[in-house]
């Protein structure tokens, strides 16, 4: 993994994808009950790690936006870039299925641990709605994504 002018412009438009789609999607996209659309593209460090460093910074991005401050902008994209490590990691079994995982967990669980706070909301109850939206974002619309990347390339 070379840092070149195509890693960086690749993960910058998977930064921008990211942000854009949060905002476009801003009624769903944020607070204890959320589908956020763009965490569909959460499985691409399967794939391309330049995704990880895309994804950390659109949703660092995206979170100045959301309304609840510095610790969901660190935390939030922090719990990301957490998560696409471990999806990169993850290829190394060769189970495609198994990439949404970490994004579903870790925000589920770590997402929830500020957000029940700031929100006001039992925090179980938050894991749940979290990982709720969570699943539909990364296994329904991501794991589709991962296989259509995977079919399309067939070299991956």
């Amino acid at each position: 993994m070379k840092l070149d002018t195509r890693f960086i412009t690749t993960a910058a438009i998977i930064g921008a994808l990211y942000a854009a789609l949060t905002l476009i999607l801003a009624p769903v996209s944020y607070g204890p009950v959320q589908v956020r659309i763009a965490e569909a593209l959460t499985v691409l460090p399967y794939f391309f790690p330049q995704a990880i460093p895309g994804l950390y910074l659109g949703c660092m991005a995206a979170n100045i936006f959301g309304g609840y401050g510095p610790i969901d902008i660190f935390g939030g994209s922090f719990l990301t870039l957490i998560a696409a490590f471990l999806t990169y990691w993850l290829r190394r079994f060769n189970k495609p299925w198994l990439a949404p995982l970490p994004p579903v967990v870790i925000n589920a669980f770590g997402v929830s641990l500020y957000l029940a706070w700031l929100a006001d909301v039992p925090y179980w109850v938050t894991v749940g709605y979290i990982a709720v939206g969570q699943f539909a974002a990364c296994y329904l619309l991501g794991l589709f994504l991962l296989y259509a990347i995977k079919n399309r390339f067939s070299n991956l």
